[in-house]
């Protein structure tokens, strides 16, 4: 009698589904739409947000420019100041819509490797629906994050990261349990993805666990403070806003986790 054979890419339909999405989104901004459209509508600038508080941005980024007359990058950021001030439009919805947009292909192609490696597990626990609100939800946590430490910014930002960072910080959760996928003896199947979760002290006790936590924290903050340094991308890489994604990720979990898999209080 043959065995059915696993594919070779288990990848749920959601993950499956959002993958296609940024790709999509990406291949028209690329191939059709040449202008800056899409980054103008669906990116999340800080400097739009300050003003809902009061915050001037053309101030700020005026005297600035003041103090160093000959940058090329204080004159463009001004400029695009000016023009938002000018546009007097906060744009809620962006603080969700950046996370759509990539930089590049090598951004996106990045950021889906990720996305399937952990978004592929929680999304096995969480089903579609939990899972793209849990997205959601920690993709505006990363724009809180980012806006917070740039308020004044007119720099737009892309990416899915804050919200992969999110998937991280959940994996967290449960996927290093005896029996889970990264918890040794695994069960195998979908039973592996739906052990209780970890209260959120016993993630911070638990050696794997926190070893992840700590790589991770290091290994963000680095190279979000070095990448540009040390050349290996042309833009800066917003770790505030993967910051923002993972913290949302790791204290929303219990909100979305299935109820009967809720960790005990």
């Amino acid at each position: 009698m043959r065995q059915r054979s696993e594919p070779m890419l288990n990848i749920p339909g959601v993950v499956a589904a959002l993958v296609l999405l940024l790709a999509g989104l990406h291949g028209l901004r690329e191939w059709v739409l040449t202008d800056d459209t899409m980054l103008w509508e669906m990116a999340f600038i800080p400097a739009r947000f300050a003003m809902m508080f009061g915050v001037d941005p053309v101030q700020a980024l005026a005297d600035r420019l003041a103090a160093e007359p000959d940058s090329a990058e204080a004159v463009w950021r001004v400029a695009l100041a000016r023009e938002l001030a000018a546009e007097g439009a906060t744009k809620p919805r962006t603080a969700l819509s950046y996370a759509l947009l990539h930089a590049s292909w090598t951004h996106l192609i990045v950021n889906t490797i990720w996305l399937v490696a952990f978004g592929s597990a929680v999304a096995r626990r969480f089903g579609a629906a939990r899972f793209l609100a849990f997205m959601a939800l920690t993709a505006v946590g990363g724009a809180a994050g980012h806006f917070l430490t740039n308020a004044e910014d007119v720099t737009p930002m892309i990416g899915a990261s804050a919200a992969i960072s999110g998937c991280m910080a959940a994996a967290l959760r449960f996927a290093f349990r005896p029996g889970a996928p990264l918890g040794g003896f695994s069960l195998g199947g979908d039973d592996a993805y739906r052990l209780p979760a970890m209260r959120l002290a016993d993630v911070l006790r638990d050696r794997r666990s926190l070893t992840f936590l700590l790589v991770w924290l290091v290994m963000n903050v680095a190279t979000g403070l070095g990448a540009s340094e040390l050349r290996l991308t042309d833009a800066a890489i917003a770790w505030q806003a993967h910051m923002g994604g993972f913290i949302v990720g790791l204290l929303a979990f219990p909100l979305l986790d299935p109820p009967p898999l809720r960790p005990a209080a």
